[in-house]
């Protein structure tokens, strides 16, 4: 159950094998169903989950009532409201798994004695914190200087291992269209020589 995430936290540290007993003594495994809630907006996100299985997308709803996907994640990904888990205030987001799930989540209080007794793992929280900053910095900038053409095609290349495992009205509402729209988008782009 631990390999995968064992795997992907070699790629940023090493460890010992006392400290991987520690981190392994602090993670949880769920099994989560698919159209489940993993945080609803107004709730306090207290885990961040590492995806061993399954795919889950985090979105927010606005006032019209209307859905907009902020991110999708699969597995060897983390998921969690980063804002709300910080500052352990209420989420104004919702993450959802779109599929059957399994996962290891460490809560808020573990993280923290993670942190103290295994300091090294500040570095890799930290360096995958940058890595999301960066992607919501050019998910901003392609969202205020692309087409949505070029959003689409941008989503295609970057997640072509999403693309089949969801439904296109969620890759619509990620890009910032409607299913219709989306729909015209494909079908004028195939018809292109």
């Amino acid at each position: 159950m631990f390999g995968p995430i064992d795997q992907f936290v070699a790629r940023f540290i090493q460890l010992t094998p006392e400290e991987l007993e520690i981190f392994h003594s602090l993670l949880e495994y769920r099994k989560v169903k698919k159209k489940s809630f993993l945080l609803r907006e107004g709730e306090v996100c207290d885990y961040e989950a590492y995806i061993l299985k399954g795919c889950v997308r985090t979105f927010y709803v606005d006032k019209q009532g209307a859905e907009t996907n902020l991110t999708f994640a699969i597995e060897d990904w983390w998921v969690a409201d980063l804002a709300s888990f910080t500052e352990q205030q209420p989420s104004r987001q919702n993450i959802e798994t779109l599929e059957d799930c399994e996962l290891l989540t460490i809560s808020y209080k573990d993280k923290n004695t993670l942190y103290e007794q295994v300091p090294k793992f500040e570095r890799l929280f930290r360096q995958l914190l940058q890595r999301t900053a960066s992607v919501m910095q050019q998910r901003i900038y392609a969202s205020i200087s692309q087409t949505a053409e070029e959003r689409y095609l941008a989503f295609l290349e970057k997640y072509p291992a999403i693309v089949q495992r969801i439904p296109q009205h969620h890759i619509a509402r990620y890009i910032g269209v409607s299913p219709e729209f989306l729909s015209k988008v494909r079908s004028t782009m195939y018809r292109k020589p």
